[in-house]
């Protein structure tokens, strides 16, 4: 894979504050914190790149994703219009769990994430599981191998987490069989190349180079 990757997770959802289950939901609007996240990333990506950098933009199609992608791109004077999606960079589908709040599904199944990994612990109901999301990540990639040049994918916490895996070629994580990052805060993005992950934030954690 050819130039920078700039993997991003979209800003703050009302499902997010709230504790509800989003999965592949298709529009749950950004939260003013999510607008100010989108607002941080577009400022930081400003600051490494410049105005009207040479960036492919790709998004998964879901609204909270290209909310998000249209604040970053007026922060980089590039044109929201020109952004391609792509329904393989989708959330995990959560099945039946979609929309419910997290305390019910606890209350009514146990615990459903790992607490030391933040990971679904079980499938859902319905749902895919991790090694299913890769094979349709596995998918998207092979179709723009060929494309040259720097990329920013804005997409969501799982199947960021499945992405950023594969594309560093990290080991399987037991019980996923498949690779899977750590976390991404939203307001943090990740920038791959060759294989190897830094995660940019505003503040002293961010250095550009």
């Amino acid at each position: 894979m050819t130039g920078r990757w700039f993997i991003a997770r979209h800003g703050e959802t009302v499902f997010n504050a709230a504790a509800r289950m989003q999965g592949e939901a298709v529009h749950t609007p950004l939260t003013r914190a999510g607008f100010a996240q989108a607002d941080e990333m577009g400022a930081l990506l400003r600051m490494l790149l410049g105005p009207k950098p040479k960036l492919a933009l790709w998004a998964s199609p879901a609204g909270r994703a290209l909310q998000t992608l249209a604040v970053i791109a007026e922060h980089l004077e590039l044109d929201w219009h020109a952004a391609r999606t792509d329904a393989r960079l989708r959330e995990i589908d959560i099945g039946a769990w979609s929309g419910r709040p997290y305390a019910e599904l606890a209350a009514e199944n146990g615990p459903i994430l790992d607490p030391a990994t933040g990971l679904f612990s079980r499938r859902p109901p319905g749902g895919e599981t991790y090694d299913e999301v890769a094979a349709r990540l596995r998918s998207w990639l092979a179709d723009i191998a060929g494309e040259e040049g720097d990329k920013l994918v804005v997409m969501h916490g799982m199947s960021s987490r499945v992405l950023r895996g594969l594309m560093t070629g990290g080991a399987a994580r037991l019980g996923c069989g498949t690779a899977v990052a750590d976390g991404l805060r939203q307001g943090a993005i990740a920038e791959i190349v060759d294989g190897r992950e830094r995660v940019l934030e505003q503040g002293d954690a961010f250095e550009p180079h």
